[in-house]
């Protein structure tokens, strides 16, 4: 069993809104699952995982500027804030916070909800409390 979770943070790192997808799907699914949610923001980080024309797009109606690398098969490189996509390290410290619980680690969990319930509950304690 394989799932990707995908998450939306603030700027000090602290996780609002989470999606999980099987592993084997693109995340351009969770791009489109979390992008109604998103909070009103100057600029979105994210990995080139989730370069997409359309999602860039969306983005910009939204009044939000996409700082996301291109990735190697786009035929024209996009221009991005190499300055501001290093603050996306907080994400990742926000994921390996998250892996610092056992249950959530270790994925003891075979059902998905209840891992995203896990995964959930330890962001709370650990990023809100």
């Amino acid at each position: 069993m394989n799932t990707k979770l995908h998450a939306v943070t603030d700027a000090d790192g602290r996780p609002i809104r989470f999606f999980m997808t099987a592993g084997q799907v693109s995340d351009y699914t969770g791009a489109a699952a979390l992008l109604d949610s998103l909070p009103s923001a100057e600029w979105l980080l994210a990995d080139r995982g989730y370069d997409a024309d359309w999602f860039r797009d969306a983005l910009k109606d939204k009044g939000i500027k996409p700082c996301i690398p291109g990735r190697k098969s786009r035929g024209k490189p996009v221009k991005y804030d190499k300055r501001r996509y290093k603050r996306r390290n907080r994400i990742e410290i926000m994921f390996g916070r998250l892996k610092d619980w056992r249950r959530v680690a270790t994925r003891y969990d075979r059902c998905p909800k209840v891992f995203l319930s896990a995964v959930a509950l330890a962001a709370t304690v650990m990023f809100w409390l």
